[in-house]
């Protein structure tokens, strides 16, 4: 059995789908846990701020995808559920962060602290550290509605990754021998600039499409002006700060290497999301 936690965010929705046989799907929302339940998943509702729903969610459980939600308390809440872990004996593949053990940003030192906890756990584990998503390209309508899409300026390549593949790969953790106490850096199969990638849009779309790298304070308050919270908005511009001139863009061979298969570039993303970027 399988407790897949995040199981509504893009690498566990992903994930659940991937997973053969006997599949936990976790949900803090406990309407998605009954929409889940009726179309035949195995749910569960559960929070990790609150203690009572971490035992029923383990009962029987032998792997856990771990997987909180960024925030202030998520260290913490992470920390409970591998508390959690510990007492059933489960193993555990956490998704972190790319360079999570250097601190380098404020998402690494959310993460750390769980990934430093977890080796002295004395459970078996796996750690799988992503760079950058693809996926957020999908939260730019400019692309569509404007040919443009905004983000921090970040001047030097970066190997972004599909949040399927990091999906695939965990699947082949959770399912497969030989992964305990190591930590995989996924990446896309290239590293490219946010101008790079402005060209490649625009040659799969077939229309003109560029890059708008705003200040950190025009795009923090653009952020905020889009509803995210100040946490979030901040905690953004810092990973921009931090790679801003390099540091992202590493390419690693792990995710053909663990699945077998290419790992997804961004014209084939973008070909496959063409319904959303226009």
């Amino acid at each position: 059995m399988i407790l897949v936690t995040g199981a509504s965010g893009n690498v566990g929705r992903a994930l659940v789908e991937l997973l053969p046989g006997d599949v936990r799907a976790a949900y803090r929302d406990p309407l998605k846990t009954a929409r889940a339940a009726e179309s035949g998943r195995q749910a569960v509702t559960l929070d990790l701020d609150v203690p009572e729903t971490l035992a029923p969610a383990l009962a029987g459980v032998d792997a856990v995808f771990l997987m909180g939600a960024t925030g202030p308390g998520q260290t913490a809440q992470e920390l409970n559920l591998l508390r959690a872990a510990r007492a059933v004996g489960a193993r555990v593949v956490k998704l972190s962060v790319w360079r999570a053990g250097e601190r380098l940003t404020p998402i690494a030192r959310l993460h750390q602290p769980v990934e430093a906890a977890l080796a002295a756990s004395g459970l078996p584990w796996t750690v799988l550290r992503p760079n950058f998503y693809l996926q957020n390209f999908l939260r730019q309508p400019g692309i569509r509605a404007a040919g443009e899409f905004g983000f921090p300026l970040i001047t030097a390549p970066v190997s972004f990754v599909d949040a399927e593949d990091v999906a695939r790969v965990a699947a082949h953790v959770l399912t497969t021998d030989g992964h305990d106490g190591r930590t995989y850096d996924l990446t896309g199969p290239e590293a490219l600039t946010y101008g790079d990638a402005a060209k490649v849009f625009s040659k799969v779309l077939g229309k003109p499409v560029r890059y708008v790298a705003s200040p950190d304070a025009e795009a923090r308050a653009a952020m905020l002006a889009r509803g995210i919270p100040a946490f979030h908005a901040d905690l953004l511009i810092e990973v921009a700060q931090a790679y801003r001139e390099g540091g992202a863009d590493t390419v690693t061979s792990t995710v053909p290497e663990l699945t077998g298969r290419k790992a997804s570039g961004l014209a084939s993303f973008i070909s496959r999301h063409r319904d959303v970027f226009g």
